[in-house]
Formats: structure tokens, sequence, C-alpha cells
């Protein structure tokens, strides 16, 4: 099969395409699913780069152990081991799995769900990644309520399309914070508020929100908790901090220190794939309530600029990769 494939960290030219064997269920709960579309995150570049240092304790030290890239999925099912209760042959799925820049892919079953009936494959493979961060974030760290005041910043990308639509979904009022060039899909889908960072701070706006979702994180903590009320949430989901060691994990740490001498509770977290939370967001959108915004879409052998367009941070909600 066709597969993405990378020897070493560095830029989107490291990634090649490349014939490599078909993998094989080895784990009876696991399934091998045929791939017909996927979807580049932050996650994937950050891999291809090695970058911060401190990913590569895990992803590898000097060199990638997995040399394939890729996460999301939407596809059929081929072949399911003799433990697998929920799926059969040719079920359409979406789910995650790494290796997913490929024609063929194999996961644990409480990884993918059934596919939104209302979507196309690529539709579909835009989900599952961004979606649950949005998800997650809101409902679990954000614990959001009906009526509460929602400020999404970062509202036009892949985490904060999904964001401002479940928010508004779990019945909260939604403040979306984006560019010039991004306003009206920002009201489209469901924003009952925009800001144009460009033009307005929304920091010093005397506006206050009962939850914060930061998946821009290019504000100090100062002016994300100003726009809290007293007892409001935080919730990082990514930052611009691109230092060479722990990146991210820096704005992060010190948010969790903070958390500890403020009323305010400030949160980052990690979103965790799992059927129940796929199939949610399913149900969301075969309800016509989420809609995956999709800003282009690439040929499989094309993954390298789609992650260059990708980095450039100008993105509206997805790049697909077609399979």
């Amino acid at each position: 099969m066709k597969a993405i494939v990378q020897d070493k960290y560095g830029s989107p030219d490291v990634l090649e395409v490349r014939d490599i064997d078909t993998p094989e269920i080895v784990e009876d709960d696991h399934v091998l699913v045929r791939v017909r579309a996927t979807s580049v995150n932050p996650y994937d570049w950050h891999l291809m780069r090695g970058a911060p240092y401190f990913a590569r304790v895990q992803a590898g030290l000097r060199r990638p152990k997995t040399t394939t890239r890729g996460a999301d999925f939407a596809g059929q099912i081929e072949a399911v081991g003799k433990n697998v209760k929920g799926f059969q042959v040719g079920d359409e799925v979406f789910g995650e799995a790494g290796g997913a820049f490929a024609e063929y892919v194999t996961t644990w079953e409480g990884a993918l769900a059934p596919k939104p009936a209302n979507l196309t494959f690529e539709q579909a493979a835009a989900v599952p990644m961004v979606a649950l961060t949005a998800l997650q974030g809101l409902r679990d760290k954000g614990q959001v309520q009906p009526g509460q005041k929602v400020l999404i910043n970062g509202a036009a990308g892949g985490v904060g399309t999904f964001a401002v639509q479940i928010a508004k979904a779990l019945g909260a009022e939604v403040t979306g914070v984006c560019s010039s060039r991004n306003l009206d899909l920002v009201r489209s889908i469901g924003a009952a508020h925009v800001i144009d960072y460009t033009q307005e701070d929304f920091a010093r706006s005397g506006q206050r929100y009962d939850l914060m979702l930061d998946i821009a994180g290019n504000r100090s903590l100062s002016d994300c908790r100003r726009v809290l009320t007293p007892d409001g949430t935080y919730v990082m989901v990514g930052s611009t901090d691109d230092g060479r060691w722990i990146g991210p994990l820096s704005l992060a740490l010190k948010a969790v220190v903070l958390s500890r001498f403020v009323s305010q509770k400030m949160v980052f977290f990690v979103a965790r794939c799992n059927k129940d939370d796929l199939v949610l967001v399913k149900e969301l959108i075969e309800a016509g309530k989420v809609t995956p915004v999709i800003d282009r879409s690439y040929a499989l052998s094309e993954v390298p600029d789609a992650i260059r367009y990708l980095e450039e941070g100008h993105a509206q909600g997805k790049v697909v990769i077609t399979v």
C-alpha cells in the first residue's frame, strides 16, 4: 500500500510517499480499515518536526520510532478481529489511528464509530481529533452550562469551528475571536458575537465570560483572566509558544500553577479519542447542529504541501486528504 513515511525529523520535505506492507490485525479487538480520506492536524507537524524536544521522549530522541504519520481517518472496514462486536466488514467508519496517511490502517474498535450518514468520507475525516478536543474542552474541562457566556479564541480554525458549533449546541452564548477575513464564517456557524482581533482587543472590551476556550494561545494569562468572571474557567488547547524544549507546555505549566492561587480555574488538557464521544459528535452532525468546515483538499501524495499550508496558520476549518 502507499503511505506517507518519514525517517528523520524536519520540515515537510522529510515526508515521502512509499509502498509499504499493508498492516495486519494483530490484536483481537482491532479492525483493518481501507482509508478513503484523512486530515491534517497540528499534532502531525509536531511529530514530523519532533518539536518541542520534550515530545521526543515518547516519539524517539534522534529519529521517529514510528515512521508513518497521520491520525484522523474515514473509510470502510476490510477485516475485523475475532473479539470485535460492534463492527463488521463493509461498515463505513471514522476515527483515529496512528499512520492514517495511508491506504490502510489498523486501530482499536474503541477509537472509531459509524461514519455520520450525511457526510462524505472527506468531511468525516475532518472531524475526529478537533471535534473531540472541542467537545472535551467545553464539556469536561470547561463544564459549560446552558446560558453561560463562552469566549473562543481562535474560532476559525479546525478546533475553533467545531467549538463554536458544539458550544452553541450545548446551550451557550458564544463569542468567537478571529481575523477580519473569517468574521462571516464564524457568524455563519453559530457565534452570537464575533471579535475581529485586528481591530479590537477582547481583553480590554470589559466583557466577562464564564468560560474561555483558548485555541490560539497568543495572549498572556493575565489577559485571559481579565475576561473571566471571578469563578470562570480558562481552558488552554493550544499555544503559539514555539520554545525549542517544551513549547506550549511552558504556558500550560504556568496556568496550572497559577490556578492554585486564584479563584478562577485554569486548565490544560490533551483530548482522548473514545467511541462514546465520537458517537455523540456523529449524532450532533446528523441532527444538523454541527457541520465540518473544509478549507481545501489535497491528494495523499500532496501531504507535505497540506502540512505547509496548515503550518501557515490561516486555514479556515480543516485541511483534508483524499486517499
